[in-house]
């Protein structure tokens, strides 16, 4: 008997003789779906994986990694098996959105530090040389940046606050 979900699914795919983008065009899916799966990277959900048992010509409880004989027990077990699954994918979503979040707030915050260094900066290249190239190549490249900053920047600190704000956790 096969030990858990991703490793049922590929030995089982395997013993049919589908490779993954066979299995992947029975069911609808792309190929990386499937290859997800076998990694452990996500699961399928309730419906899916009955689509899956029944290309794979195998039991859902089988692909669960359990065996029963009694119809009952196999739908007890596989309800729990897809409660245990979709806790395991809620726990993953939750620390990716966490990860998202922070990396949203890191950026607010990197942008919110440009502004304030080219404030204090105040435009610094305006005052150099320009008859010197490696000045003048300078000070055009310092421009660019400050001009692209200036325009680019609101605009993307305005979508990472609204960003903040929708996956703001809810009390």
């Amino acid at each position: 008997m096969f030990t858990t979900l991703k490793e049922n699914i590929k030995k089982i795919r395997q013993l049919k003789g589908f490779s993954q983008e066979e299995l992947a065009c029975k069911l609808n899916v792309v190929r990386q779906t499937v290859s997800k799966w076998e990694q452990g990277l996500s699961v399928p959900d309730a419906e899916m994986l009955i689509s899956i048992s029944e290309v794979l010509e195998t039991p859902v409880c089988t692909l669960l990694g359990e065996s029963t004989t009694d119809k009952e027990d196999e739908l007890k077990v596989i309800s729990e098996k897809i409660v245990e699954i979709n806790l395991q994918l809620s726990q993953r979503n939750k620390k990716r959105k966490k990860i998202i979040r922070w990396l949203i707030i890191s950026l607010c915050l990197i942008i919110i530090a440009i502004f304030i260094t080219l404030f204090l900066l105040n435009s610094f290249y305006l005052n150099w040389d320009y008859s010197n190239m490696e000045n003048a190549v300078l000070g055009v490249f310092f421009h660019s940046f400050e001009w692209l900053f200036v325009r680019i920047a609101p605009i993307i600190l305005v979508v990472s606050i609204i960003g903040l704000v929708l996956t703001r956790k809810k009390i």
